[in-house]
């Protein structure tokens, strides 16, 4: 079956098949006017949120106009990170699941050079990357623009942010005149307007309001962590909210699965719900949630769609959704039937522009959410633990109850101990499983922006007093390889995972730059640092020596014996067989009266 209100904007079948897969039934605004004008070929410049469907607005129609069997690229998609390089390349590649052989490719620095070589090289039809790394392989010839038909530029303002503009003008410029151009911004500031009317003079105008979107009934909290903290931080929220039933939505069918075993492997009742599940497996599922059998649900977006459980207190969203309206559709799980609900938002440092994008479209600030510790863990076990005695109280029948207290009483007085102490024997045994005192590290989360900002004043105030002790190094690389401060500081605070406050003074000589790091960096950080790659150079980090900043190390001399007036460590002056700085000898110095000795 096909979507029929996309069909009526001109779409072929293949596409109309993938979307009615994937459960686009109705184009969004964005996509209800973008779709039309790029079907026929015209340019396009349109001011749209995050999250309202940029993605399939654009790469629609360019799929359908693509020419089979050209070895080059014909569509080129710009992002400004990483992360939405491969959703968006994932997300084109689901809407091309019924064309023939459409071949993607994602390219984007922190990642190995190989497979992308071999993709430019073997023929595609669609690059989806980031500005530095497109001009990394435009200059090494492997990214050829000459067939090019559609260049997007996805994020406009986002790019302009990060200070890619430059770059992106510059692969602007290398495409053919010809050259359908789509640019989507969020905002239009001064710069993008001025892009656009270099680029895209003639473009077709389209603007999309931010849908208002009342969430009242929902406290809405985001976490600000790393990827590999998401199930201990999952674990202790589950632990200390107040939860009834819970949904937790990740990406991945497999994540469903990895997730929800990872839970109960920490002793909650949890079951993943995904699209491998059959129609009365997914019933089942929904039916334990309802009669407290399971009280945590593991999702995808696609499986978890038309859900609606009452006893949901909670919702997690263990993967940010790429898409808005995925946050929205999410969020709306709890808060049912006049209820107040909690959903909280976990979000790596990566993807804070996501962040700001679901507050945009949703017109509100979401709080951050503090992390329970060990002390308020262990708070709350014990509360649990002391529910459960005083439920077990109330269930022992008063029979029972007289013979097994005689038993007690009568250990202890055999085994001379006191009632205290079995019962803290017995308590122990209770909570072996799960310990009542936790024992939780102290989890590092990243610095939020307020955090960075207030680290980095005192640098600004007085930047010859460094906020901490620094230690320096030396990086391989230099203004011969072409490599400014901010490619070195977004590979340390992207790929090397580095906070922003640990990196210090960056000084950049012709082949080689000195950078001040944190003393705090472990010696694991500096050698997973070590790993990094700018510009396609290994950066070759080492610790700088004392000499080598900005002084020449002192030359080494042989020991000789020195006379009443020489220099200590000099040769006396004059005297004989003394080198030079080739290393030959030199011969001696003339004297004044010509060599001759006083008498």
């Amino acid at each position: 079956m096909f979507s029929p209100e996309f069909g009526a904007l001109g779409l072929q079948s293949e596409l109309l098949a993938a979307l009615y897969e994937l459960d686009y039934h109705h184009p969004s605004p964005i996509q209800q006017q973008s779709i039309p004008l790029l079907l026929e070929g015209r340019n396009l410049l349109g001011t749209a949120q995050t999250g309202t469907g940029k993605t399939a607005a654009y790469a629609l129609p360019l799929l359908q106009r693509l020419t089979p069997a050209q070895p080059t690229p014909q569509v080129l998609v710009l992002t400004p990170t990483r992360e939405l390089a491969i959703q968006v390349a994932q997300a084109i590649e689901s809407f091309a699941r019924h064309l023939k052989r459409v071949r993607i490719l994602a390219v984007y620095g922190g990642s190995s050079y190989g497979p992308q070589l071999k993709g430019l090289t073997s023929g595609v039809d669609i690059v989806v990357g980031t500005p530095g790394r497109l001009i990394d392989h435009l200059e090494r010839g492997t990214l050829k623009l000459g067939q090019l038909q559609a260049l997007v530029l996805d994020e406009a303002d986002e790019m302009l942010r990060m200070g890619f503009i430059e770059d992106v003008e510059r692969l602007l410029a290398a495409a053919p005149e010809s050259c359908q151009r789509v640019l989507f911004s969020a905002t239009m500031p001064p710069a993008i307007r001025r892009v656009a009317g270099t680029y895209l003079n003639d473009a077709e105008q389209v603007q999309i309001a931010s849908p208002t979107t009342t969430l009242d009934q929902i406290e809405q909290r985001y976490l600000l962590l790393y990827g590999r903290q998401k199930t201990e931080a999952l674990s202790r929220l589950l632990e200390t909210e107040p939860i009834d039933g819970a949904m937790v939505f990740v990406r991945t069918k497999e994540a469903t699965s990895e997730v929800a075993s990872q839970l109960r492997a920490n002793g909650f009742k949890a079951a993943a719900l995904n699209g491998d599940l059959s129609q009365a497996q997914r019933e089942e599922c929904v039916a334990q949630l309802r009669q407290g059998q399971i009280d945590i649900v593991v999702a995808t977006d696609v499986a978890a769609r038309g859900l609606d459980v009452e006893r949901i207190s909670h919702v997690f969203n263990y993967d940010i959704p790429f898409d808005t309206e995925a946050y929205i559709h999410r969020i709306g799980r709890t808060g049912r039937a006049g209820r107040s609900g909690r959903a909280i938002l976990f979000v790596t440092p990566q993807e804070r522009r996501l962040l700001r994008g679901i507050e945009q479209v949703t017109r509100q600030t979401i709080a951050l959410q503090t992390l329970p510790d060990a002390q308020q863990i262990s708070e709350q076990r014990v509360a649990t633990f002391s529910r459960r005695l005083q439920e077990l109280l109330g269930t022992v029948p008063a029979m029972e109850k007289e013979r097994l207290q005689s038993l007690v009483e009568n250990f202890c007085q055999q085994h001379q101990i006191g009632l205290g102490e079995l019962s803290a024997a017995l308590a122990w045994a209770m909570q072996r499983e799960k310990p009542l005192f936790a024992a939780h590290d102290k989890l590092v989360l990243p610095a939020t922006e307020s955090e960075r900002a207030k680290r980095t004043r005192p640098e600004r105030k007085a930047p010859e007093e460094p906020a901490g002790p620094m230690v320096s190094y030396r990086l391989s690389l230099g203004r011969q390889h072409k490599i400014s401060p901010k490619d070195i500081v977004g590979a340390l605070a992207n790929e090397g995972q580095l906070p922003f406050a640990a990196i210090g003074r960056i000084r950049i000589h012709e082949q080689f730059c000195e950078i001040e790091l944190a003393a705090s960096v472990s010696p694991t950080q500096v050698r997973q640092l070590k790993k990094i790659r700018i510009r396609q150079h290994a950066i070759e980090l080492e610790p700088l020596r004392q000499e080598r900043r900005g002084k020449a190390a002192p030359h080494k001399t042989a020991s000789r014996p020195v006379g009443k007036n020489a220099t200590p460590g000099k040769p006396p002056r004059g005297s004989k067989g003394e080198k030079g700085a080739s290393g030959k000898k030199m011969p001696a110095k003339p004297r004044p009266d010509g060599g001759k000795k006083s008498h």
